[in-house]
């Protein structure tokens, strides 16, 4: 059996993305890891490359703007790191997904029982969305708790809509086409994405939610909103949230170490009123959220999977 890692970025350095401790936490289980890096300013490329893992390869990418709406150059991006992979199984972790170092033989195991087990066409991760720092996580509506990021290596299977997840494609114009895919049929398994893309210094989360616009909105849309607002990102009370009392996956030691904006969250109190609620503060969010924990379950969730009973 060959697990192949895959991902993609562009100017990860200065957007704060854990890039780096991204690709470490999954060496271990991959055979290779194959990564498309777009072209950056920042010091990106040299980063991946100073891992120095000989089962890392770059592919060097250029970014076409044509393709900045919606999320569709993730996609696209995703897609040609896949396309590179040898593996039986492919390995997806976006650039700020870290996995525990703890789950790494359960991934495999897991990966090794089902290789002949053709009505698995995915596996379906359990994830922690941290937000502010890196203490607290939603548990709340609206963030989905379960997500693909290991798939077949079969070319009907692409990357879906924004690179969120994967489908299978009967013919493929696009990723965001509304015919011609399906939902893939995935297992479970015990383990974790640590998701860190909601923790940054407030000016950086501001910087990453400009260029994450620019890519749905496209560059003119977003740089007129984003000249308008705070140049800080505001994360709210974050006492709204979960506190989590696990351990980190051990190659975010240094990073998490090098918080330095603890002074500008808020730990209590109520929003700020002068900008627009987060949807984890909302009414209607709050409300789905109780009914949630009430029935063990999501209500109204988009669900990107047809999950299998197997155990």
């Amino acid at each position: 059996m060959k697990i192949s890692g895959f991902s993609f970025v562009r100017n990860g350095i200065s957007l704060y993305y854990p890039v780096v401790e991204s690709i470490r936490s999954i060496l271990p289980v991959v055979d290779e890891f194959v990564v498309a890096v777009g072209k950056s300013d920042d010091g990106t490329r040299e980063a991946i490359e100073a891992i120095a893992d000989p089962k890392i390869r770059i592919i060097d990418t250029v970014w076409d703007d044509k393709y900045f709406k919606r999320g569709i150059i993730n996609s696209i991006q995703t897609d040609i790191a896949k396309d590179q992979c040898n593996g039986d199984w492919l390995f997806y972790v976006q650039a700020d997904e870290v996995v525990h170092e703890k789950d790494l033989p359960l991934i495999k195991a897991r990966c090794e029982e089902l290789l002949d087990d053709s009505d698995v066409e995915g596996l379906l991760f359990r994830y922690l969305h941290f937000w502010g720092d890196y203490d607290h996580y939603h548990t709340g509506h609206g963030w989905y708790p379960y997500e693909i990021r290991i798939v077949r290596n079969r070319p009907d299977i692409h990357s879906f809509e924004s690179a969120q997840s994967f489908r299978s494609f009967d013919y493929y114009d696009n990723p965001r086409q509304p015919e011609g895919t399906r939902k893939l049929n995935v297992a479970k398994v015990d383990a974790r994405i640590f998701h860190y893309g909601w923790v940054r210094p407030p000016h950086l989360m501001q910087s990453k939610s400009r260029a994450f616009h620019s890519l749905h909105w496209g560059p003119g849309k977003a740089k007129a909103y984003y000249d308008q607002a705070p140049k800080e990102f505001d994360y709210g009370p974050l006492n709204r949230l979960t506190l989590f009392k696990e351990t980190h996956p051990a190659v975010m030691k240094n990073k998490i170490g090098e918080m330095s904006w603890k002074n500008k969250l808020q730990y209590i109190g109520k929003p700020h009123k002068q900008r627009k609620a987060h949807k984890h503060e909302t009414v209607r969010c709050r409300i789905l959220t109780v009914i949630e924990k009430i029935l063990r379950r999501p209500v109204g969730a988009f669900k990107n999977y047809k999950l299998l009973k197997k155990k």
